[in-house]
């Protein structure tokens, strides 16, 4: 299999292009679109119609755990739900597994709701009346699982999730963080690739907020499940995900890793957003290390002598190293090749935020 095949295969959710808008007139306001390129501005001064996505792409790995980060009214919400059609698309196109999800029919849309695609919302929405155990089988209790079956499943997904004691409890006798455990119990219990979390834990105080980002993000990888994890908190994103999309009034407005966007913000509403965020742990040697023929043009005549480390050390192991060692800069060693130097200047630049071009001038 070539390397684009490779890749291609492991693309679980492709979002090319998708559209929503809101509106009367929505209709016209798509024709238009398509005919002239209507701006969201122009969408809403001529058709009276509100764009809640617009112009999005994006593309979800296998294994991968993708965040969608953006404020109140951003189009995040929105979002997601076009990904399993619980809004239609005005416009674009959308493959889950390689299926066109708007091509789709009424009972196809169903089965792969039920078996691909679990979904947990900021309101768990757990039937009062059912036990933990009941309700966290209640997606195979639909899907027409036996109930030996799926109450043997559920527990198992219960004890992943740390209920395995409350199974004959009802929801009232829960705490939130509790609740929401049942909630990501019953996503899992149905085997499911991919779960889309809406803003799950946003409702939990922050403590609790922690423990369950932790548990969920490790989780979701032993398992080997794909997640599209919505938020309004930038750390929180940064916490969870492999990669971030940040989102304003409907457009995505970058797509990177953590680094990628605390480092190198793709415009000043982004960079408005990473300016609190600490670096030490996100900023790699990589990013900030430069070539070793660079630092040897300077008054350093060898390297031999300098305390080694890997390209994806970050900040905070680079500081221990620099105190360690007691030098002034750091090599970087990729299979038993120094492919550059961090110097300490660098490691100070990569602490404050300043430019990596800048930061890594020594």
């Amino acid at each position: 299999m070539t390397h684009s095949k490779q890749h291609e295969s492991d693309v679980l959710i492709d979002c090319q292009s998708v559209w929503k808008i809101f509106g009367a007139r929505a209709k016209a306001a798509v024709d238009a679109v398509q005919r002239d390129g209507l701006s969201k501005t122009q969408i809403l001064n001529d058709y009276d119609c509100v764009v809640g996505v617009s112009d999005a792409s994006l593309q979800v790995r296998r294994g991968e755990i993708f965040c969608i980060m953006g404020l109140s009214g951003s189009g995040k919400s929105t979002l997601v739900r076009l990904l399993n059609r619980l809004i239609e698309p005005s416009l674009g196109r959308i493959t889950v597994k390689g299926k066109d999800i708007s091509a789709l029919n009424a009972a196809e849309l169903r089965d792969m709701r039920a078996r691909h695609i679990g979904m947990v919302f900021q309101s768990v929405a757990l039937l009062p009346n059912r036990t933990v155990l009941e309700n966290a089988a209640f997606g195979l209790e639909v899907r027409g699982v036996g109930k030996g079956e799926r109450f043997k499943t559920a527990r198992a997904a219960l004890d992943k999730v740390g209920l395995s004691d409350w199974t004959g409890r009802y929801p009232s006798q829960l705490s939130g963080g509790m609740q929401q455990r049942v909630g990501l119990a019953r996503a899992i219990a149905a085997d499911p690739e991919i779960i889309l979390m809406d803003e799950p834990f946003s409702a939990l105080d922050p403590l609790i907020r922690r423990q369950l980002q932790d548990e969920f993000r490790q989780l979701t990888k032993s398992l080997g499940k794909s997640a599209v994890f919505i938020t309004h908190d930038l750390e929180e994103a940064i916490r969870i995900g492999d990669r971030i999309a940040i989102m304003k009034d409907g457009v995505i407005v970058q797509v990177g890793d953590a680094e990628e966007i605390v480092t190198r913000p793709a415009d000043d509403y982004v960079a408005e957003f990473v300016g609190g965020i600490s670096r030490v742990h996100l900023v790699k040697a990589h990013s900030i290390m430069i070539p070793v023929a660079q630092y040897l043009s300077g008054p350093h005549t060898d390297i031999g002598a300098l305390v080694r480390t890997t390209p994806e050390a970050d900040i905070g192991a680079l500081i221990d190293l620099t105190l360690q060692s007691g030098r002034d800069a750091i090599a970087v060693v990729d299979d038993s090749e120094v492919v550059g130097i961090v110097t300490t200047r660098a490691i100070l630049g990569g602490v404050s935020g300043s430019h990596i071009a800048t930061l890594a001038a020594a």
